[in-house]
């Protein structure tokens, strides 16, 4: 498969903990994100998607991240004809939250309750979560 010009790659921790998923929205270009995972897109393409992760995290929110195993990668198609293909990791997170100037707001929520305005990739995962049962 050839990908079009326009493809991203994004990759991101899945922290969990009693229950609780971390999210975080950020001001981007056209206002304020949905609900996301914290983490990224892939900036150079030297580092490793784990050490992107383990980076992009640390930028948003301050932390530092046990990456304990992959989870799904979702391939979304964009309306514009891109591609942004998303990596998660199961991770345990190490440190306290501290939140970058670009974070509008971050919180954990309930796995059975989450946000309506979350990112489709985030009720994917979660759904594989409590599908597969796979906790910390």
């Amino acid at each position: 498969m050839i990908l079009p010009p326009n493809t991203a790659i994004a990759v991101g921790p899945v922290i969990i903990e009693d229950g609780k998923v971390l999210l975080n929205r950020e001001q981007k270009v056209y206002g304020v994100s949905p609900w996301f995972f914290p983490g990224g897109e892939v900036e150079t393409y030297d580092a490793s998607l784990e050490n992107t992760c383990r980076r992009e995290v640390q930028e948003e929110m301050g932390i530092d991240v046990e990456l304990v195993r992959p989870l799904r990668t979702i391939i979304d198609k964009q309306s514009n004809g891109g591609v942004v293909i998303l990596a998660h990791y199961l991770a345990k997170r190490h440190g306290e939250i501290i939140q970058a100037p670009n974070i509008t707001e971050w919180g954990w929520h309930d796995i059975r309750q989450l946000p309506p305005n979350c990112a489709p990739n985030v009720h994917q995962i979660i759904s594989d979560i409590l599908q597969d049962n796979i906790m910390l």
